[in-house]
């Protein structure tokens, strides 16, 4: 299992996708939403039904770091949470810098696409 991501313009076109995702059998537990503003993130995943990254889903040392991160830093975190590289957490987190909404499955089987 490995994390997999897809970038959206709009919240409907993640609404839809996360619809698809769960359809394929993955949990709602194992699709997050990101963006670059905390009250969007959690209204696009409350309206797709799925998850933010929240502290629980972080080990304690980086969400106690990410109190004093700012927003890039804290988000770039996030992402390698997620099981991405440092590299590939920059990458995502300029797409969101770009005002795009990332869907992510931390842990996509084998074989899936989205």
């Amino acid at each position: 299992m490995h994390p997999l991501y897809k970038e959206f313009q709009n919240d409907q076109e993640v609404v839809d996708a996360v619809t698809e995702i769960k359809e394929k059998g993955v949990s709602e537990d194992n699709v997050y939403i990101l963006t670059h503003d905390e009250e969007r993130t959690k209204r696009v995943a409350d309206n797709a039904d799925a998850n933010t990254v929240g502290t629980a889903d972080m080990n304690f040392g980086t969400a106690a770091k990410n109190v004093f991160r700012k927003k890039g830093d804290e988000l770039r975190a996030k992402f390698e949470e997620l099981g991405f590289s440092k590299d590939m957490a920059n990458e995502l987190e300029e797409k969101l810098d770009e005002g795009k909404v990332i869907v992510v499955v931390p842990d996509a089987p084998d074989g899936m696409a989205l």
